[in-house]
């Protein structure tokens, strides 16, 4: 087949760089496996938080402002509720704050909101929390989450009606790793590669060395009857790095979503999409400890994620080294769905070769990064 431009991977990476393409004038193809929003997709489940915070890194912190901006943009032309700006609930654990403290000295330099919380001002401002062990919390109110599966869905429909196609196939490489659909090599100007967890095993030379996939079981747990304390309205999203979870507040009526990150396998085309049974009990261990109100209430629902982690946590947007048309762009490592309309915005530029990448998302020279200096956290 040929095109200006194909993009393999409908997820959110995906979508937007096809939907930059075509906004740009070029005639573009999107293929997936399967129907766009699919629930084996890394960018499935209803929502994802959208923040800020980013420790000592200015870059991820200037994109995800600007993504915000894009996001209500969008959500202003579809009229879709893409966006909840409930605001995220950073809880820096007494003795290990490095990460949040370089947050705020981020904040402070760039000019983006947030207030700093002792213990007992957010007992008083977010009694949902327990905050026992917390040195302080870090609040920034311009964030929130963003509705995952209905903004995939929403940036497919923009794409088509910008004059891209979207057709189903799956497409898998050679010995050389070059991309390959129905036995025949795709051909077009520049070829995207925006798989996800698919990634490292399409490319098992170049992509797999600095990725890994980790599952992640999500639960989401029922609101007190008659209660709206743990509603978006009144409850923000929040992480709490000491406790190695994150979680938003209900919206929609979804149940409170809160993830206890402790790495599971999964192999993506064999595993079902089911959350493991133990998961339960660390979750509800998690609840009582910080989120007491919920003590007693039901599971309502679960996904299992999986997310690309690279050792820096740093994104890939690079191309492949033998086949100049290709450029491979993912590596989520868990914060990308929110860096979503500029990240795809950013792969569509250099794509064209309207610019070169940044060094941080080359494929070589990967290292880790201490929780101090990375991007996440992690």
């Amino acid at each position: 087949m040929r095109s200006e431009a194909i993009v393999v991977g409908g997820g959110i990476a995906g979508a937007m760089t096809a939907l930059a393409l075509a906004r740009r004038n070029i005639k573009t193809t999107l293929v997936d496996r399967w129907e766009p929003g699919h629930s084996r997709a890394s960018s499935t489940d209803y929502n994802r938080v959208i923040r800020s915070i980013h420790g000592r890194d200015e870059f991820y912190t200037r994109w995800a402002r600007e993504s915000r901006e894009r996001w209500l943009e969008m959500q202003a032309e579809t009229g879709q509720r893409l966006y909840y700006e409930c605001g995220a609930l950073v809880l820096a654990t007494a003795g290990h704050c490095d990460w949040e403290d370089a947050t705020a000295e981020t904040f402070q330099k760039l000019g983006v909101p947030f207030h700093r919380f002792s213990p007992n001002e957010i007992a008083v401002r977010f009694p949902q929390f327990d905050p026992h062990d917390i040195s302080y919390g870090l609040y920034e109110p311009e964030a929130g989450m963003i509705m995952a599966h209905r903004a995939v869905i929403t940036t497919i429909d923009l794409f088509k009606k910008a004059g891209g196609t979207v057709i189903r196939g799956r497409v898998e490489t050679d010995r050389t790793e070059r991309p390959m659909l129905e036995g025949k090599p795709l051909e077009a100007d520049v070829i995207v590669i925006t798989t996800g967890a698919w990634m490292g095993d399409m490319f098992p030379r170049t992509v797999k060395p600095i990725s890994s996939v980790v599952g992640v079981n999500v639960l989401y747990t029922s609101t007190p009857d008659g209660s709206t304390a743990f509603d978006q309205e009144n409850m923000p999203c929040w992480i709490d790095h000491g406790q190695g979870s994150f979680g938003l507040p209900s919206t929609e009526g979804s149940g409170v979503k809160a993830a206890v990150v402790i790495p599971d396998t999964i192999d993506l085309d064999q595993d079902e999409r089911l959350i493991r049974r133990q998961t339960l009990n660390r979750t509800r261990s998690y609840i009582k400890k910080r989120l007491p109100g919920l003590v007693g209430e039901k599971v309502v629902d679960s996904k299992f994620n999986q997310i690309v982690l690279t050792p820096d946590t740093h994104f890939i947007v690079d191309r492949h080294p033998e086949h100049e048309n290709v450029l491979l762009a993912g590596g989520c490592s868990g914060h990308l769905f929110k860096h979503g309309p500029v990240f795809g915005d950013f792969v569509a530029g250099v794509g064209v070769k309207d610019f070169g990448t940044a060094d941080r998302f080359r494929i070589a020279g990967r290292k880790k990064l201490s929780p101090k200096e990375s991007p996440s956290g992690r």
